[in-house]
C-alpha cells in the first residue's frame, strides 16, 4: 500500500472522487501491475480463510502449552443461556475473536491481520456483520482492503510489531483497522473512517506486550477480544459524528512515540508486566 498517511490517502479521494477502496485498489494495481480482478480475488481468498479459522473451531482443541483452548466454546455456552450483559452482535465479536485467537495458538491456519498474534480483531468484527446484514463476500473484500490500507499506513508512520511498540501496535492497529473497515462497511465518510481509526488507536495507546512464557497465550487472546470490541464502540461513535480531536496521523505518531519510550521489559520479552508475576514465573517454569 503506497499512502503514507491518512491526510493523503483521504485528499487522493477527495481529488479523484474516488471512495477510499477505489482509490487504494487503483493505487495498489498501479504499483503491483496486478489486475484489479487478481487483487480483489486475493482479497476474497483471505475472507475465506479467515472464515474458516472461525468456523473450524474445536472447542476440545488444546495448544501445546495447555494454555490455551476452550473459552470461546465456553463464551458461546453462557450467552446461548441468556444471561450475557450486552447484546447478541457483541457477544458474537467476542466469540470470533476468542475462536479465531485460540486457533492461532493451537497452530491452525490464520490470517495475520496486521500480526498472528493479533489475527482474531479483523474476523471478529466481519463474520458478524456479514451475517447480521447478509453482507456480499465482495463488499467485505472492499472493507478487507480499506483495513489493509490503514494498517499500510500504520506500519509505515509507526510500527505494527509488538517488539518495536508493544502491544498497542498488534492489538492496537489490528483494532483501527477493524473499526475503520465497520465504518466504511456502513457508508461512512472517509472522514468517519479517520475518526475511527484515531478513536479506536488512541484507546489502546500504551498497551504494553508482555506474553506470558514468551507464548502468544497469555494475556494476547484475551485481547483480541478487548481489540475487537473496541472496534465496534469506536465506529458507533465514529458514525454518529463525534470526532476525534487529534487526527489519526497524529495518534499513530503518538503510538511510534509511546512505544519507543517504552523498557524493553514491556516489548515482547517477557521480562515484565503480567510475564513478571509470580504465577506467569510458575508457568514459564513448569513449562520449561
Amino acid at each position: 500500500m503506497t499512502f503514507k498517511s491518512m491526510e493523503s490517502w483521504c485528499a487522493a479521494c477527495v481529488e479523484k472522487k474516488q471512495t477510499l477502496f477505489e482509490s487504494l485498489i487503483a493505487d495498489e494495481t498501479a504499483e503491483s501491475g496486478a489486475t484489479r480482478e487478481k487483487a480483489e480475488n486475493d482479497m476474497k481468498h483471505l475472507w475465506g480463510v479467515m472464515k474458516s479459522a472461525a468456523e473450524n473451531y474445536k472447542p476440545d482443541l488444546r495448544s501445546a502449552s495447555g494454555l490455551s483452548g476452550g473459552d470461546a466454546a465456553l463464551y458461546e455456552s453462557y450467552t446461548k443461556k441468556g444471561d450475557a450483559l450486552i447484546g447478541p452482535f457483541v457477544s458474537s465479536v467476542m466469540y470470533y475473536a476468542l475462536a479465531t485467537a485460540e486457533s492461532n495458538a493451537c497452530m491452525k491456519r490464520i490470517v495475520a491481520a496486521p500480526t498472528a498474534g493479533s489475527c482474531g480483531v479483523l474476523p471478529a468484527v466481519l463474520i458478524p456483520y456479514a451475517k447480521r446484514f447478509g453482507t456480499t463476500d465482495e463488499k467485505i473484500a472492499e472493507a478487507l482492503f480499506v483495513a489493509a490500507g490503514i494498517g499500510g499506513v500504520i506500519a509505515d508512520r509507526a510500527s505494527i510489531s509488538g517488539a518495536e511498540c508493544g502491544c498497542q501496535a498488534e492489538i492496537g492497529a489490528a483494532s483501527a483497522m477493524a473499526s475503520g473497515a465497520l465504518v466504511y462497511l456502513q457508508g461512512g465518510s472517509a472522514e468517519q473512517v479517520c475518526a475511527a481509526v484515531a478513536i479506536s488507536l488512541k484507546s489502546l495507546l500504551g498497551l504494553v506486550c508482555d506474553p506470558v512464557a514468551g507464548l502468544v497465550e497469555v494475556p494476547c487472546i484475551k485481547r483480541n477480544v478487548i481489540g475487537a470490541v473496541n472496534a465496534v464502540t469506536a465506529a458507533d461513535m465514529a458514525l454518529s459524528g463525534i470526532k476525534s480531536r487529534i487526527p489519526a496521523d497524529e495518534v499513530i505518531d503518538a503510538m511510534k512515540s509511546v512505544g519507543r519510550a517504552m523498557p524493553e521489559s514491556l516489548r515482547e520479552t517477557a521480562e515484565g508486566g503480567l510475564a513478571a508475576t509470580e504465577t506467569a514465573k510458575d508457568i514459564a517454569k513448569s513449562l520449561s
